[in-house]
């Protein structure tokens, strides 16, 4: 039932049932209370009468007045006999509700004849199934019993006797009261039990509205303190405990998104695993990690591993060792570093930590500095065995006539020059890419400044039967740049177009105007470059063609200075090219400061 099943019920039911005991026990000891009380009340009653009769049939002489008198202090609720022998003895008059008591009954009765035969009082409850009325039968009777001197020194007794109806009524009556009683105290205790539980039960029934409330994520819930007793201090300490847990809540989830927010930030990629190795926490480097061996894989999800096996056996040995442990792998063209270290649970490991590192940039930059150093020693050796092998020549006079000696002088000055502009590219490109470049902005016509440019080229472009051409789409276009370096941009994109364009090719400069600043194509015709070098033209010491003779090849370092130069300017270098079609270096530059 639902009443038993809320604080209310069970504590009306509680206090009820113990007021219910209390009663029936007060019941009980009141009734045999009375009861005991009634039969001594009664007892003392008939002991006085039966004194009195048998005083009176003492005091008068006169039988007849003598029992006239006792019948008188008899009354009508009791009945007396008196007993002087066997042959003389007298009743009081009928009663509706006693019969005669026999006198053979009170001879057989062992403690009713001690008043005829020891003199004694007696004093008897006794059950008395043969005495019987018209109406109704009673079997309990208070007999009382005291010896009787006659004047004429005849020895007797009276017994005077009452039926204990008039008790049962009484304890009736009692019991009647007492019922009552308890039925207006169980009515009061009920009504005083629930005013009670409602009482005690209404804050407890807030505070379990409350609790719900918290436990769905409102820990701003109070409850109000409408007392200052225990109930009053627990609906205080609820509410603190509810301020608390906002507090940590607030707390942990700073702190979550704090980490959250580091993890996200992290360079580097985070994976958590617990002991079983399954991921548990990633951050957006590790998820990219995660995609490229997904992708890697195919798309079979049925063998589709979470980690790579190297990361895998990684995961067993730190588990296994207890100690920090790193792989270096390649995956998608990309060199991950993982360092992958365990983790605690107080002297448990309960799973590892690892940190990816992408490491493509540092290993291309490692592999960079190498090819430098050996471009550079490359580029160099040349130069430098040419430089000792004719000096050596001239030294030990091996060159016969002075014509001899003016060509060998002139290789070992040709040598020399390339030398210094090797050393003074590398010089440039240096300062360039360390931003010591310095730009001086003047205003140019465009037309004429590239027409000044290729002139320089027209000697070499007929040497070769190269068609050399500019065109300018747009009429009078000024742009503020640094000429001198520009020039050097376009110097060195047209000897490399010329260099390598066969004859009877063309080489094209084309300028227009581009928002703001101005865009220009280098195009030519010539053998085109491979499409798998098209990422690496603008790297240092690139060279297409690897098999072009060394004397009218560059340095390899004309592209990387231009692009410098350009982006120094604000501006964006492309190349597009098809193998033996051609090549088109396109460069905008927007308009920069005008001079003072």
């Amino acid at each position: 039932m639902w009443l038993f099943r809320s604080v209310v019920g069970k504590l009306w039911f509680t206090i009820l049932l113990l007021v219910s005991c209390v009663l029936f026990i007060l019941t009980i000891l009141l009734l045999k209370f009375f009861e005991n009380y009634y039969v001594q009340e009664a007892e003392k009653e008939l002991t006085r009468l039966a004194t009195k009769v048998s005083e009176v049939m003492y005091d008068y002489e006169d039988e007849k007045l003598a029992r006239s008198i006792a019948w008188t202090l008899v009354g009508n609720t009791s009945k007396a006999v008196i007993i002087v022998d066997s042959s003389h003895y007298w009743y009081s008059p009928a009663n509706d509700e006693l019969h005669d008591l026999p006198v053979s009954l009170i001879k057989q009765d062992k403690d009713l004849r001690k008043v005829l035969t020891e003199g004694k009082r007696v004093k008897k409850k006794t059950y008395l199934p043969n005495l019987q009325t018209g109406k109704s039968q009673y079997s309990d009777v208070i007999i009382v019993g005291v010896p009787l001197e006659m004047a004429d020194g005849k020895r007797g007794a009276v017994f005077i006797y009452q039926s204990l109806r008039a008790i049962e009524d009484t304890t009736e009556q009692t019991k009647k009261l007492i019922f009552l009683a308890a039925f207006i105290a169980i009515v009061l205790t009920t009504f005083f039990a629930f005013f009670l539980s409602t009482r005690v039960t209404a804050p407890l029934r807030k505070m379990r509205q409350a609790a719900f409330e918290v436990a769905r994520g409102k820990f701003d819930t109070k409850v109000p303190i409408l007392t200052h007793d225990e109930i009053g201090e627990l609906a205080m300490a609820f509410n603190q405990m509810g301020r608390r847990l906002q507090f940590n809540i607030n707390a942990l989830n700073q702190e979550k998104e704090q980490l959250t927010s580091i993890l996200s930030s992290m360079a580097d990629g985070v994976i958590t695993f617990n002991r079983e190795g399954e991921i548990l926490i990633t951050n957006p480097p590790a998820e990219r990690f995660l995609q490229a061996w997904y992708f890697e894989q195919g798309n079979d999800a049925e063998t589709m591993a979470p980690l790579p096996p190297q990361a895998k056996e990684l995961f067993v040995r730190v588990v296994r060792e207890e100690k920090e442990q790193s792989i270096e792998l390649t995956l998608q063209g990309r060199t991950w570093v993982i360092l992958m270290t365990p983790l605690y649970s107080k002297t448990t490991v309960r799973g590892a930590v690892a940190v990816l590192r992408d490491m493509t940039e540092e290993r291309r930059l490692d592999k960079l500095r190498k090819d430098f150093i050996a471009n550079v020693s490359h580029e160099l050796r040349t130069p430098i065995a040419m430089l000792q092998g004719y000096s050596e020549a001239i030294i030990d006079d091996i060159a016969a006539t002075d014509e001899e000696k003016k060509e060998m002088a002139k290789v070992i000055y040709d040598e020399s020059l390339r030398m210094g502009r090797l050393v003074n590219d590398l010089l440039d490109l240096a300062r360039m890419e360390a931003g010591h470049i310095t730009l001086n902005y003047e205003t140019v016509q465009l037309a004429p400044y590239i027409g000044r440019i290729i002139r320089k080229f027209q000697g070499l472009a007929k040497e070769k039967q190269i068609d050399l051409s500019a065109e300018c789409k747009n009429e009078d276009i000024k742009i503020a740049i640094d000429p001198d370096r520009i020039e050097q941009v376009l110097t060195n994109l047209i000897d490399n177009a010329i260099r390598h364009t066969d004859k009877n090719g063309m080489v094209k400069i084309i300028a227009e105007r581009s928002g703001d600043g101005v865009t220009i194509h280098v195009q030519d015709s010539g053998s085109g470059i491979p499409e798998e070098d098209l990422p690496f033209v603008f790297e240092r010491f690139y060279k297409a063609d690897k098999a072009r003779t060394r004397g009218r090849s560059g340095t390899g370092l004309g592209l990387a200075i231009a692009k410098n130069i350009v982006e120094a300017h604000k501006g964006t270098i492309s190349v597009h090219s098809k193998l033996h079609e051609g090549t088109t270096f396109t460069f905008y530059l927007p308009n920069g400061p005008h001079e003072a």
